[in-house]
């Protein structure tokens, strides 16, 4: 999946604004761009209510090498890369790390497609079994693409379809995660996905409801939340028994978590809190800026 760079972002007097954590990111930094400079500044995150993640895809071209961008990530006071190959699992581990949630097959097929279940099927049970041999909770599902179907359809497909591999997942005691995507924006690949059949909130939490098993839950994504339902802290409250994993991101632009976009992450993150979720938050955005400084001033934001 490409990570794209683009222009814009806040000034640091912007910042300063934001929080105190942010002002203390700023001044370790100095404004150099090497981590061999910047490591000084960590760890970001010191109350660690929260766990955060960094999402590979989105930061793996700023640090290709796994090694430093575990370093990085531990030094930010995240406690895990997700959705990056088992085969660097070991490398994370090295580094004190885990994977959140592990990838599988992509967002365009899904349990909706029955004809698509064979190939989901495959790759969670492959996917399951390299998680419990390693320890990794967690591993992403969706949907897929409507393909003509229609919402009801699509559900009932969706529930039959999960009930086939959360058996398997209860007793490997890894949660099958279904992760619902908005379907308005456009602009881009990986920040809208038009077609997707899994784009309302209450639409996959009633999937999940009819599949009725503690080990297949939802990926709340607050990015793609805000952009289709709103409402972010109450649907938090209402849905905290089938919230399996969350995401972020800046919203309009999926870029990072400054004042440029409309969600208040520091409430978000305390009504996490204030249900009672254990989980992982994944750091999801498409930096428009330095990776550090953006990926800084988010997980200072979220370190409630």
């Amino acid at each position: 999946m490409a990570n794209e760079q683009h222009e814009g972002g806040i000034t640091r007097r912007d910042w300063m604004k934001w929080s105190a954590s942010g002002l203390a990111v700023a001044t370790a930094v100095g404004g150099q761009s090497s981590f061999a400079a910047k490591e000084k500044a960590g760890p970001v995150a010191t109350n660690q209510r929260i766990k955060q993640s960094l999402v590979n895809w989105c930061y793996n071209k700023a640090w290709p090498d796994v090694d430093e961008y575990a370093q990085v990530a531990a030094k930010l006071g995240c406690q895990s890369i997700e959705l990056i190959d088992p085969k660097h699992w070991p490398t994370l581990k090295k580094h004190g790390l885990t994977c959140a949630i592990a990838n599988c097959h992509g967002f365009p097929i899904g349990f909706n497609n029955r004809d698509q279940w064979d190939e989901c099927l495959a790759k969670l049970r492959l996917r399951i079994g390299q998680c419990k041999e390693f320890g990794v909770k967690s591993v992403i599902t969706f949907t897929g693409m409507a393909n003509g179907l229609s919402k009801e359809e699509g559900a009932k497909n969706c529930v039959e379809g999960l009930k086939l591999i959360a058996g398997e997942a209860e007793k490997n005691d890894v949660v099958v995660c279904l992760e619902m995507l908005n379907t308005r924006d456009d602009t881009h690949r990986m920040k809208g996905h038009p077609g997707y059949q899994g784009d309302d909130c209450d639409y996959c939490i009633d999937i999940l409801k009819a599949v009725g098993s503690s080990h297949v839950k939802l990926l709340f994504d607050i990015y793609h939340v805000q952009i289709m339902n709103g409402d972010v802290i109450r649907r938090i409250q209402q849905h905290k028994d089938w919230i399996g994993h969350i995401h972020t991101a800046g919203n309009p632009g999926r870029g990072e978590l400054d004042n440029t976009q409309e969600i208040n992450y520091p409430a978000v993150m305390q009504a996490l809190l204030d249900v009672g979720y254990k989980g992982y938050v994944g750091q999801e955005f498409i930096p428009t800026r330095d990776p550090w400084e953006g990926l800084a001033e988010a997980v200072a934001l979220c370190d409630v």
